[in-house]
C-alpha cells in the first residue's frame, strides 16, 4: 500500500513529464495522443490542479512513449565525427535531471544511503538533486588539495587509454565507517573515475550501496566495477562505443 506522500511525489512527477512533452508537442496534439481535453492538460501542466493517482498512471504510461527519460537523453546525443557528443543540454536540463532524481529515488528505496559521492565536476547537478531527495550529504571528490583542509584520503587512477594519471581527494573523516555511500555521475565511460571512487570509500572503511549514472559507453567500465551483488550499478541509458 502506497502512503498519502508516495501517491503525491507519483502526481507530480507525472506533471514533470508533462511539461517535458510539452516542449515537443502542443496541447492539441498531447490531447490526441493522451485523450484529455487541452483545457485539462493546461491546466496540469501549469500546475493549477493535480491529477488523481488513478489518471496520473494512465498519463504517466502515455508520456513515458512520447517523452520518457531514456527518450529524453537519446535525443540530445550528438556523436561528432570523433566519437565524442557534447553532454551539456542533458546535465544542464532541469526536467531530465529531476526525472532522473526520481529514477534514483525508485531505484534505491529501500536501500541504505547515508552519503552521496561524485568527482568534479559534470556529476555535480544531478548528484546534488539526489542528496537533496534523500536528504543525506554530498561529498565531491576533487583533483586538488584544498588549504584549509587538514588531511585528505587520496586515490589515484590511470584516465582511460591516455597514459595520463589523475587523482582525486576527498577530507579525510566525511566517510566514517558507519556510512552507506552512493555514487553518483553524469557518465561511466571506462569505470575508472567510478572504482577510484569505490576505493576512496573502503579507504574510509565504510560501504558502497551503489553506482547511480546517467549515461553509461560500452560494458569494459563493469570490469573495473566491483562491488557485492547486493549493490545496485545502474546507467540510465547504454550506449555502444564508437
Amino acid at each position: 500500500m502506497t502512503t498519502h506522500a508516495e501517491d503525491l511525489k507519483f502526481r507530480l512527477m507525472t506533471l514533470d513529464l508533462l511539461r517535458s512533452a510539452k516542449k515537443r508537442y502542443t496541447y492539441q496534439e498531447l490531447s490526441l495522443k493522451t485523450g484529455l481535453p487541452v483545457t485539462v492538460l493546461s491546466r496540469y501542466a501549469k500546475g493549477h490542479v493535480l491529477p488523481n493517482i488513478e489518471r496520473a498512471k494512465k498519463l504517466l504510461e502515455v508520456l513515458r512513449k512520447l517523452v520518457g527519460l531514456e527518450t529524453a537523453i537519446r535525443r540530445r546525443i550528438k556523436f561528432n565525427e570523433e566519437g565524442y557528443f557534447d553532454n551539456t543540454t542533458i546535465i544542464g536540463d532541469f526536467n531530465i535531471l529531476r526525472q532522473a532524481t526520481n529514477h534514483a529515488l525508485a531505484l534505491f528505496a529501500g536501500k541504505r544511503v547515508t552519503k552521496i559521492l561524485t568527482a568534479a565536476v559534470d556529476g555535480i547537478p544531478l548528484s546534488t538533486m539526489v542528496s537533496d531527495s534523500l536528504g543525506v550529504s554530498l561529498i565531491i571528490a576533487k583533483r586538488y588539495k584544498e588549504v584549509a583542509v587538514p588531511a585528505f584520503l587520496e586515490e589515484t587512477y590511470v584516465l582511460g587509454s591516455s597514459g595520463v594519471t589523475v587523482t582525486l581527494y576527498i577530507p579525510k573523516g566525511v566517510i566514517n565507517r558507519r556510512d552507506s555511500v552512493l555514487i553518483v555521475d553524469d557518465m561511466i565511460k571506462t569505470g575508472g573515475t567510478q572504482a577510484a571512487l569505490i576505493n576512496l570509500v573502503h579507504k574510509a572503511k565504510a560501504e558502497v550501496s551503489g553506482v547511480y549514472s546517467i549515461i553509461a559507453i560500452g560494458n569494459e567500465w563493469k570490469k573495473k566495477i566491483k562491488l557485492p551483488k547486493e549493490s545496485v550499478v545502474e546507467a540510465i541509458v547504454n550506449l555502444k562505443p564508437r
